[in-house]
């Protein structure tokens, strides 16, 4: 019985001990390019942990994340902006388009501690408000999944026509800016970047599990199994459903901030509708309601983009459907969920290996049993 709890504690260790090996390898082999996609790539993690809370234990499935996500990239954006700027200065863009002054609502965002604060606030809020405004009409499933796409299409179209205001399509870089005296695109400072992506997620990672564990965490349950028998208890479910989704829209914010110092721009293609959607693959892919398998969707799904664009750029839509097909007819619980039910030894048995015993696994490895074994399998042939 205590190998069988080691190799089931094995089983859902494994995917953070080679999380906890690559963060500490990877900077040292890796070369600056792929270091920063790597960055980027985990970045996007935790906006994938926010929509597991949301849609894995949950069952709200947003398909508008992405306003959250850019919303959090544009506050930094904004600062870096106004950074390295001399008093009485305005950005490069402004001058295109006639503007003398800065605008009232750019000038908070030259103070470092406002923009920290707004990086996740404003997502949050603005989260908070917008859930709040459908949960309370009891407004879910597919009709939910419907509303928070048509908001993206709104944030999208008036984010893409503000040019005078925030530069519109061609959006705010950030790779030029100055960040602590030194140049956000350089090596060291991407590098540096690397380390806080780790710590974030990871940080992120430990507050998804506390809010999913405990008396929070099965009200969310419940939401997502029979939220009328929960509502008939007692609980205002719209609380519950409002608060997460206020926590997944800060989650996106802090991933969008990271996601543009990284890839040196943000701009309105963030709320773009396929972006939004695959985000929600990447969670379908690792495992929906594992939390690591968020995190490990999001880079595995990205990295695999990024190597095969580079050899075949046509191919990648072809084989993005195909994962997703794959997990929905074949992998329901993502790959994380078919390791932790042992997808491998199925695998094994499937290629003709002997499966091994689940009750006793301490079993296999006597020299008795195995011998009885090799006589039985001997007089079958």
């Amino acid at each position: 019985m205590a190998d069988l709890v080691s190799s089931r504690h094995l089983r859902r260790s494994l995917p953070w001990l080679l999380i906890v090996i690559a963060a500490l390898v990877l900077p040292v082999l890796l070369p600056p390019f792929r270091l920063n996609l790597l960055g980027r790539f985990l970045s996007l993690g935790i906006v994938a942990l926010g929509i597991d809370l949301i849609w894995g234990f949950t069952g709200l499935l947003s398909l508008g994340q992405g306003i959250f996500f850019a919303l959090g990239g544009y506050a930094l954006g904004m600062h870096l902006q106004l950074s390295a700027l001399a008093p009485g200065e305005l950005p490069e863009f402004f001058g295109l388009y006639g503007v003398k002054a800065l605008p009232a609502f750019w000038q908070p965002f030259t103070s470092p501690l406002f923009t920290l604060l707004c990086i996740w606030v404003l997502p949050a809020l603005v989260a908070g408000v917008l859930g709040y405004l459908v949960f309370r009409n009891r407004i879910k499933g597919v009709y939910f999944s419907i509303l928070t796409q048509a908001a993206l299409l709104v944030f999208f179209n008036f984010f893409n026509g503000q040019q005078k205001l925030i530069n519109g399509t061609n959006g705010l870089k950030t790779d030029t800016a100055r960040l602590f005296g030194e140049l956000v695109g350089s090596d060291s400072m991407q590098r540096n970047l690397f380390w806080l992506t780790v710590l974030l997620v990871v940080g992120a990672y430990l507050l998804s599990r506390w809010l999913t564990r405990g008396r929070f965490g099965d009200a969310l349950i419940a939401i997502r199994d029979d939220e009328p028998r929960l509502r008939f208890t007692g609980y205002n479910t719209t609380v519950y459903k409002t608060l997460v989704f206020a926590v997944a829209g800060a989650m996106a914010g802090v991933s969008g901030a990271l996601y543009t110092v990284q890839s040196g721009i943000v701009s309105p293609q963030y709320m773009a509708v396929p972006f939004s959607i695959e985000m929600v693959i990447w969670v379908a892919v690792g495992g929906r309601g594992t939390l690591i398998g968020a995190v490990l969707g999001a880079v595995l799904i990205n990295y695999a983009k990024s190597l095969v664009s580079e050899a075949l750029p046509e191919t990648w839509l072809f084989i993005q459907g195909g994962l997703f097909l794959l997990v929905v007819t074949a992998l329901p619980d993502g790959l994380v969920g078919w390791w932790r039910r042992g997808g491998p030894g199925r695998l094994a048995s499937m290629l003709g290996w002997p499966p091994r015993t689940a009750t006793y696994p301490q079993l296999d490895l006597d020299p008795a049993v195995q011998a009885e074994r090799s006589e039985l399998e001997g007089g079958m042939k």
